[in-house]
C-alpha cells in the first residue's frame, strides 16, 4: 500500500491548533481500513488506497465547523496560578472546547463552538477578572482590550508598545497609573501607609489602631476588588480569596498592626513572584525578538524595504553584516558566514556557500549576503520553535496533572479545616475564641497553594527554555518526566546512526586504481543513483579529472554502461557480474569480506575484463559511538530498527556496540516498540517519513533536525543541531528537571507541614504564616530558575 500525502487546510488556523489535530487523530483511529497515519499541521498522510480519501475529508469538515480556534495575549499574569484562574473561569464557559494559557508566551488558545459562545463572551471574562485582553490575528496584535491588572502590571515586559498603549503613546501620568496599578504600585503605596501609620502612632497612641487600620485597608482594597472578580466568575478559592479573609478577620479581632503588616508583606511576595516569573520567561520570550520586522527585497537592480511577512518563496533578499535572517532561505553569494548561536546553541559562525540551507533569525557576519526565500511567511524556522514552545505547554507533565487535582481540593479542604480550627475547641473545649480564630486565620494564609501549583510549571519552563537556547526543541513537561524514566532507546539507521549517504570506503583494481576509479565515475556521472552520485563525489575529491561518455544506457537495478575514451566500461552489482568475478579468486574473497563487513559492492568491467571492485557504505556517523556509550552509562539500552538487510544491520550494529533488528517495514517497527514497550519506558529516534508512525506510537519520539517535516511533527522532540550528542543531554536535562521539581514539591509541602504544627501550638502567628507562604513560593522560584543556568553535560 503506497503512502498518501493529502494536503488540506483541515482549519484557518491549523499553524497553532495542536488540539484540531489531536481530534482528528482520534476520529482517524476509528475509521475503518486505515492501517496508519499521522497528522500534521498541513497535511494528512497515510498507508491506504484514494477510496478513503473522502471519508478523511468528512471527518475534517465536521471538525472544522464544531471547532472555531483563537489566540490571544494575556497582560497581567504574574505566576502560573494567575493563568490557571483565566483557564477555569473561560473553561467555565457553555461551548468551549479548551481553554489553554501558554504562561511562557502569555497567549490564551481558545478552541470553541461558535453557535454557542462568542469571541466576546471570553474578552468580557478575562477582562473582568482584571487582565488585560489582545487578539492576535494572522500573527499580529489587534482589538486591544485592557482592564486593571489582577496582580501585576498590565505593562508586562513582553507587551509591545500595541499591545500596552491600545494606540496611543503613555504620557507621564499613564506611567505612574501603571505603576501604581501594577504589584510594585500597589506595595509601595501599602508600604507608604504603613509607615505614615507608624510615626502617627509614635504621636498619638490612642489612634494607634485608626491609624494601623487605615494603613491594612490601603492594601487590602486592591486584593478585595480582586477577590470579588474572581468570585463572580467562579474562582472561590484563590489567595486573593484567603487573603482577603485573613486580613478581614484580624482588623475585626482588634490585630491592625498584624493585619497591615500581613497584607504588606503579601504584596511584597506578589512583587518577588511577578519578577521571578519575568525572568523565568525570557528564554523564550528573547526569541521573539530575533526575527526581523521588515526584509529587502532584491528586484533585478533594486531593492526596497518590505514586511517580513510579505515574503513569499522564491524571493530573493539582501542582509547586511550585524542583521539577522528574515526567512528560511538558501544562500545564493559566495560564503556567507552566519552566527546561529540564538537558535542552535553552536557558539561558532557557520560557514555557508552557494546553495546550502540557513534558517531564520540567523545573524548575518562579515559581509553582505543574498538569499533566496525558501519558507512560507510564519512557517520558517524561527516560527516553527517559537509555536513548539508554545504548544509545549499544552502538554503537561504527569507530574502537573496530580498536582493541579491535588490543589482543587486542597484549599476548600484547608477552608474547612481552618473552619473547625475556629469553632470546635471554643464550642466543646472551652477554648478562647479569639485565640482560635486568630489560629484558624494564619491556617487560611499557610493553606495558600501557590508554592505547590508553581513547582512543576516553574521548573518546566526553565528547562524548556534552556533546552530552546540549546537547539533542542521539546513539545511539554510529559515528554520530559518520560525522558526522566526512559529505559530504552530505539533508533532508525540511515540519517540518524549514519550520515544518510554512502561514501566510497575501499577500492580494490587489478591494475591502476585511479585510472579504474576515472573510468567509473565517467559512467557513472550521469546517474542520479545514490552509489553513483557517491563514486562521482569520491572521484572529485581525489582531484581526478572526470572525461565524457558515449553510448551510455543503463540496466535498471544492475548495472550502468558507457564507452570511454573508446573503451567500453561496465559498472554494476555482484549478482550481475557474478561470473566474471568469480574467475579472479583473489578479488572474489576480497569482495565477499566486503560484503560481510556490510558494505555494498560495485563491480568494474572494462573491455569486458574484470577492472576490480569498489565498496561504498553509508558510514556512521563521528560521534554515534560515544554517543551510544554515554546512553549505556546513564543505564539506556540501545537498538537499532533499520529497514537495511540484516547483515548490514548487523555490521553496523557489531561497529557501534548496540543491538540490531533489520529488514525491518514500518509496520514491523511499530511491533518492535510495543514489544519494547512492556519493557519499560521506550524513546524513538527517526528522521524519515517511514520512521513517523513509530515516533508516535513510541513514549517520546526524537526527530532528527535534518529529518522531513512528517517526522518532526510526529514527534516529541526535535534536534535542530542534527546532533547526536545531544541525546545524553536529554536523558539527563529529564531527571534534571524531575529531580527540581521533586525537591520544589517537597519544599513546598514541608514548609506548610512545619508552620501548620507551629501555628496550631501558637508559636506563629499571621506575619510569619505570610513570610513562610511568599518564602516558599520564591525559593521554589528560584530553585526552578537553576534550570536556566545549570547544563545537563
Amino acid at each position: 500500500m503506497a503512502q498518501t500525502l493529502l494536503f488540506v487546510d483541515y482549519m484557518p488556523e491549523a499553524e497553532s491548533c495542536g488540539d484540531c489535530r489531536d481530534r482528528i487523530s482520534k476520529r482517524l483511529e476509528s475509521l475503518p481500513g486505515l492501517s496508519s497515519f499521522v497528522v500534521s499541521r498541513k497535511a494528512v498522510s497515510w498507508v491506504g488506497g484514494e477510496d478513503i480519501k473522502d471519508a478523511i475529508i468528512a471527518i475534517i469538515a465536521e471538525i472544522k465547523e464544531l471547532h472555531h480556534h483563537m489566540v490571544w495575549i494575556i497582560s497581567g499574569m504574574d505566576c502560573p496560578s494567575c493563568a490557571k484562574s483565566i483557564e477555569k473561569a473561560v473553561d467555565r464557559l457553555p461551548g468551549i472546547h479548551t481553554a489553554r494559557i501558554s504562561f511562557a508566551r502569555e497567549r490564551l488558545n481558545t478552541d470553541f463552538n461558535p453557535s454557542e459562545v462568542t469571541q466576546d463572551d471570553i474578552q468580557k471574562v478575562v477582562t473582568g477578572l482584571g487582565f488585560g485582553l489582545t487578539e492576535v490575528v494572522d500573527g499580529n496584535l489587534a482589538k486591544v482590550k485592557r482592564s486593571s491588572s489582577c496582580c501585576s502590571s498590565s505593562q508586562t515586559q513582553s507587551q509591545t508598545p500595541t499591545a500596552i498603549s491600545n494606540g496611543s503613546d503613555f504620557g507621564h501620568f499613564d506611567q505612574v497609573k501603571a505603576f501604581l496599578s501594577g504589584s510594585a504600585g500597589k506595595m509601595f503605596i501599602a508600604g507608604v501607609a504603613l509607615v505614615v501609620a507608624v510615626v502617627l502612632a509614635q504621636f498619638n497612641a490612642e489612634n494607634a489602631r485608626v491609624y494601623y487600620s487605615v494603613a491594612a485597608l490601603a492594601g487590602l482594597i486592591p486584593i478585595f476588588l480582586n477577590t470579588v472578580r474572581s468570585i463572580r466568575f467562579g474562582q472561590y478559592f484563590g489567595i486573593q480569596t484567603l487573603m482577603t479573609v485573613a486580613a478581614i478577620g484580624a482588623l475585626l479581632l482588634g490585630e491592625a498592626l498584624e493585619a497591615s503588616m500581613v497584607l504588606f508583606l503579601f504584596l511584597i511576595g506578589e512583587a518577588l513572584e511577578q519578577r521571578a516569573a519575568n525572568k523565568a520567561r525570557e528564554g523564550v520570550t528573547l526569541l521573539l525578538d530575533l526575527q526581523p520586522k521588515v526584509a529587502r527585497l532584491v528586484q533585478g537592480n533594486d531593492r526596497r524595504e518590505v514586511p517580513a511577512e510579505d515574503l513569499s518563496v522564491g524571493d530573493v533578499i539582501e542582509v547586511r553584516p550585524g542583521e539577522r535572517l528574515p526567512a528560511d532561505g538558501i544562500v545564493l553569494n559566495q560564503m556567507a558566514i552566519l552566527d546561529e548561536a540564538a537558535l542552535t546553541g553552536e557558539s561558532i559562525p557557520r560557514n555557508r556557500d552557494v546553495d546550502d540551507t540557513a534558517q531564520a533569525g540567523a545573524l548575518v557576519l562579515e559581509k553582505l549576503a543574498t538569499f533566496r526565500v525558501t519558507s512560507e511567511a510564519g512557517d520558517n524556522t524561527l516560527d516553527r520553535i517559537i509555536r513548539l514552545i508554545e504548544e509545549s505547554e499544552e502538554h503537561k507533565a504527569p507530574v502537573a496533572r496530580f498536582i493541579d487535582r491535588f490543589s482543587s481540593w486542597y484549599t476548600p479542604a484547608m477552608m474547612l479545616v481552618a473552619l473547625l480550627v475556629a469553632v470546635i475547641p471554643p464550642l466543646l473545649f472551652n477554648g478562647i475564641w479569639e485565640a482560635w480564630i486568630y489560629k484558624a486565620l494564619t491556617l487560611l494564609i499557610i493553606s495558600c497553594p501557590c508554592a505547590l501549583v508553581i513547582s512543576v510549571p516553574a521548573a518546566v519552563t526553565s528547562s524548556l527554555a534552556a533546552s530552546a537556547r540549546r537547539g533542542l526543541l521539546i513539545k511539554g513537561g510529559a515528554a520530559l518526566e518520560l525522558l526522566s524514566r526512559a529505559k530504552t532507546m530505539a533508533f532508525d539507521k540511515t540519517g540518524t546512526l549514519t550520515e544518510g549517504k554512502p561514501q566510497v570506503t575501499d577500492v580494490i583494481a587489478q591494475d591502476d586504481a585511479a585510472e579504474m576509479i576515472r573510468l567509473t565515475a565517467a559512467v557513472e556521472r550521469g546517474s542520479s543513483h545514490p552509489l553513483a552520485e557517491a563514486v562521482v563525489r569520491y572521484t572529485e575529491d581525489q582531484g581526478i579529472e572526470i572525461p565524457a561518455v558515449t553510448e551510455a544506457q543503463s540496466i535498471t537495478g544492475k548495472a550502468a554502461l558507457g564507452n570511454v575514451e573508446g573503451r567500453m566500461v561496465a559498472v554494476g552489482s555482484t549478482d550481475y557480474f557474478a561470473e566474471q568475478l568469480s574467475e579472479n579468486a583473489k578479488i572474489y574473497e576480497q569482495a565477499q569480506g566486503l560484503l560481510a563487513q556490510g558494505k555494498t559492492v560495485v563491480v568494474v568491467i572494462i573491455d569486458n575484463v574484470l577492472a576490480g571492485v569498489l565498496a561504498l557504505r553509508d558510514e556512521p556517523r563521528e560521534e554515534a559511538k560515544d554517543t551510544l556509550g554515554q546512553l549505556q552509562e546513564l543505564g539506556i539500552e540501545t537498538i537499532m530498527l533499520t529497514g537495511d538487510n540484516p547483515k548490514t544491520g548487523k555490521a553496523l550494529g557489531s561497529e557501534l556496540g548496540l543491538t540490531v533488528k533489520a529488514g525491518l517495514m514500518p509496520q514491523d517497527k511499530l511491533r518492535e516498540i510495543e514489544a519494547l514497550r512492556a519493557k519499560g519506558t521506550v524513546v524513538m529516534v527517526g528522521d524519515g517519513i517511514n520512521d513517523a508512525p513509530a515516533l508516535k506510537v513510541a513514549d517520546v519520539g526524537i526527530a532528527m533536525g535534518g529529518g522531513t517535516d512528517v517526522a518532526l511533527e510526529a514527534a516529541d522532540i526535535a534536534l535542530m543541531q542534527n546532533k547526536l550528542q545531544d541525546l545524553p543531554v536529554l536523558i539527563r536535562r529529564g531527571r534534571q528537571t524531575m529531580s527540581n521539581i521533586h525537591q520544589n514539591v517537597a519544599l513546598a509541602l514541608g514548609l506548610k507541614g512545619i508552620f501548620l504544627m507551629t501555628t496550631l501550638f501558637g508559636v506563629t502567628g499571621l506575619w510569619m504564616a505570610v513570610l513562610a507562604d511568599t518564602g516558599a513560593t520564591v525559593l521554589v522560584t528560584l530553585n526552578a530558575l537553576r534550570l536556566l543556568r545549570n547544563s545537563p553535560d
